[in-house]
């Protein structure tokens, strides 16, 4: 329940502005909050192809921290009757740097994907998306994780 709460919550948000067109974007930079704080810049290739760039760190009160980079390739298509609201989803690769006091530190490499939602504001130079963004490391912390993914608030550059 937990889990459906953050989506259908930007859903409820984003259908007061429904009959607000959406500005066609092709880069946007910002922040992301979700597991740890995070950077982000998107770039389209084209109408329907983008690129993410995510930088994510967390320090939990000096037991743990991490640094991870993110790449991510996304598809987007447009939701009818709902201007300027797209769902993405995708796949690409992370490298991450984790230290703890208890398990030490590692390197882990993995790959990830991606499935959300995008809003473009007509008016205002804003862009807002919520995804999710499980993962599965492949070395130093194999394994599946599913607690990756957030919020974004991004600002239009062009």
């Amino acid at each position: 329940m937990k889990k459906l709460f953050l989506p259908l919550l930007f859903l409820f948000i984003l259908s007061g502005f429904s009959k607000v067109e959406a500005q066609s974007y092709e880069s946007a930079i910002g922040a992301r909050l979700g597991w740890g704080f995070a950077g982000s810049y998107k770039h389209f290739f084209s109408d329907d192809l983008a690129g993410e760039g995510i930088v994510n760190f967390r320090n939990y009160s000096g037991l743990y921290s991490y640094f991870t980079v993110t790449g991510l390739a996304q598809k987007h298509s447009a939701i009818p009757d709902l201007s300027g609201l797209s769902w993405y989803f995708g796949g690409g690769a992370y490298l991450g740097f984790y230290g703890s006091g208890y398990t030490g530190t590692a390197t882990i490499v993995g790959i990830a994907g991606n499935l959300g939602l995008d809003y473009a504001f007509e008016d205002i130079p804003l862009n807002l998306s919520i995804d999710w963004i499980p993962r599965l490391g492949l070395t130093g912390g194999v394994g599946f994780g599913a607690e990756s993914g957030g919020l974004a608030a991004r600002y239009i550059l062009n």
